[in-house]
């Protein structure tokens, strides 16, 4: 099987089997599957929102989402059949305050995008206290995950 690393910033959509795999902090990866057409693809982004200004690129989280269900409609999925993965946003500190919430706001933007799309989270793990390193089959939706515990808390 084809193998893909996803660098932060960038979605991967494939329309036939590759295992998509990428290394999470604060970033949160979005992985969609669609049950029926066994198309899948990811995304790895850095901050939720695009502000309006400069490029809207898939660093931002609601761009990243909207162009993953995007190129997924254009291969033949269909949003009614997709279901969703997330994971990443690691609690990031500044001794014992948590830092800017990036990490958490990652995830939020990821539930609240879905939601609106009317994609079901199937699975996530988000939040935690360690990065993790992913990797996404496309040819049956699943999802493995190991934490990375020498990553700094």
């Amino acid at each position: 099987m084809e193998k893909v690393f996803l660098y932060p910033a960038t979605l991967h959509v494939a329309a036939r089997p590759v295992c998509i795999a990428t290394l999470l902090g604060t970033c949160v990866a979005v992985c969609l599957w669609d049950t029926k057409t066994r198309v899948g693809g990811m995304n790895h982004y850095l901050l939720p929102l695009w502000n309006g200004e400069g490029l809207a690129s898939p660093k931002y989280g609601n761009i990243a989402i909207e162009k993953l269900v995007e190129k997924l409609e254009y291969t033949g999925a269909e949003r009614r059949n997709m279901v969703a993965k997330i994971f990443g946003g690691r609690a990031q500190s500044d001794g014992n305050i948590v830092a800017y919430n990036i990490g958490l706001r990652n995830a939020q933007i990821a539930r609240q995008m879905l939601k609106e799309y009317g994609i079901p989270i199937v699975a996530e793990n988000v939040c935690g206290e360690y990065g993790m390193n992913i990797r996404f089959d496309t040819s049956s939706g699943i999802v493995m995950m190991k934490y990375i515990k020498g990553a700094a808390k």
